[in-house]
């Protein structure tokens, strides 16, 4: 059985941690909104923080993810960004590798073209979360 976690309970600890480490957190946004589900700033950096949950199927979790990315990249139109992020549920962690090993070749190559492109796994029920880089999963799949 797969165990849901939606955007909303993923984006929700996420606040309560970061906000309890010390970030100023944006908002939350409203649906006509166009900004990052979050912005998160401590010591003069800014995150810009894109949330998916694990709540559908496998086919509208993978198109999540990758809107999710898009959405991250297109953070980098800001001057001072230099930290994008997809946070996911940890439930998440044993597909990512498994996507990188597919997509190997563009997997390595957006690692490459986006070095400030991070995936963040979101753990709700012990309220934490571990950062890794997007080239991180490149070496779990192998």
């Amino acid at each position: 059985m797969f165990i849901t976690v939606t955007k909303i309970e993923t984006e929700n600890c996420l606040r309560e941690i970061l906000k309890k480490e010390g970030y100023s957190l944006n908002n939350k946004k409203g649906l006509a909104r166009l900004g990052p589900d979050i912005k998160a700033v401590r010591d003069k950096e800014d995150w810009y923080i894109e949330v998916t949950g694990s709540e559908k199927s496998g086919r509208r979790r993978v198109e999540d993810f990758y809107h999710a990315f898009f959405r991250s990249i297109s953070r980098l139109n800001n001057k001072e960004c230099k930290h994008i992020v997809i946070a996911v549920p940890e439930i998440l962690r044993k597909i990512l590798p498994i996507r990188a090993r597919v997509y190997k070749i563009a997997w390595k190559r957006i690692a490459e073209a986006f070095p400030e492109l991070e995936i963040w796994l979101v753990d709700t029920a012990n309220k934490k979360y571990q950062t890794t880089s997007w080239s991180y999963w490149l070496k779990q799949g192998e």
